[in-house]
């Protein structure tokens, strides 16, 4: 596919995910009408304002990614960063501010960079691949460690609360950064196992602001479920044979 083709299908996708929005909050509007004890829809917190936008261009983001040879998506991927970097900051979540302005956005410039050259280090196609075993290894250890970290760091320097206090909330926060955190990190090996950090930040996400009880965030977090899902089916498909590693026994072709 050549590059206009794949700059078509990002525009295309971006359609998609506004007409899947528009729905989205057409029906959560209803919602608030049939049910108006429910707050659904805050226009007036700008934090939640730049959201939507933010999500918009996140689905499309994804959706273009979802063909593992499409290098655009990381462009909208980048522009969901800053307006998701403003959000948290007006949140007052300054880790999330961090790691999205630091860390994801340098992440998806090398991604286009590797994914735009379409060959690996050593020449070969540069095809998605599941991690080997030590990297497998490393990753999960990973995940556990940032998990853990977030959940000091959130107690002693955000919270100023004991170890205990709200120990769900702080875990799955810690989650929701540790996955995406890896799962940003290995597309830009195009790693299949990144679809799995988009699905554990999917779960910890429905989970988290069900705690919370953030309706909008739940449903929103669900439709990110579906997404991120299709997403890495799509992937899976495209992984060769060869290419499976520790995944080959999960998966038979």
């Amino acid at each position: 596919m050549n590059n206009t083709n794949l700059w078509r299908a990002l525009g295309r996708n971006f359609i998609i995910s506004i007409i899947l929005f528009g729905a989205l909050l057409g029906l959560l509007w209803l919602a608030e009408l049939i049910f108006p004890s429910v707050p659904l829809l805050k226009w007036n917190d700008p934090a939640w304002v730049v959201g939507i936008p933010a999500s918009i261009i996140g689905v499309a983001y994804i959706l273009t990614i979802r063909d593992p040879q499409n290098y655009t998506g990381f462009f909208a991927g980048i522009i969901m960063s800053i307006l998701l970097g403003v959000q948290f900051l007006l949140q007052g979540q300054f880790d999330s501010t961090f790691l999205y302005f630091f860390v994801f956005i340098p992440f998806q410039m090398m991604s286009i960079y590797k994914w735009s050259r379409g060959k690996d280090e050593g020449g070969a196609s540069f095809e998605p691949k599941f991690l080997d075993t030590p990297r497998l290894i490393l990753s999960i250890a990973l995940l556990v460690f940032i998990t853990a970290g977030d959940y000091v760091l959130a107690t002693f320097a955000f919270r100023h609360e004991a170890l205990t206090d709200n120990i769900a909330i702080k875990l799955l926060n810690g989650l929701l950064i540790s996955s995406s955190f890896l799962a940003n990190y290995w597309l830009i090996y195009r790693k299949t196992d990144s679809w799995i950090y988009w699905f554990i930040y999917s779960i910890a996400g429905i989970g988290l602001f069900i705690i919370v009880g953030n309706v909008f965030s739940i449903v929103l977090f669900t439709f990110f479920l579906v997404i991120n899902s299709m997403a890495g089916l799509a992937w899976i498909k495209a992984t060769k044979k060869e290419n499976l590693y520790w995944a080959k026994i999960f998966c038979k072709k």
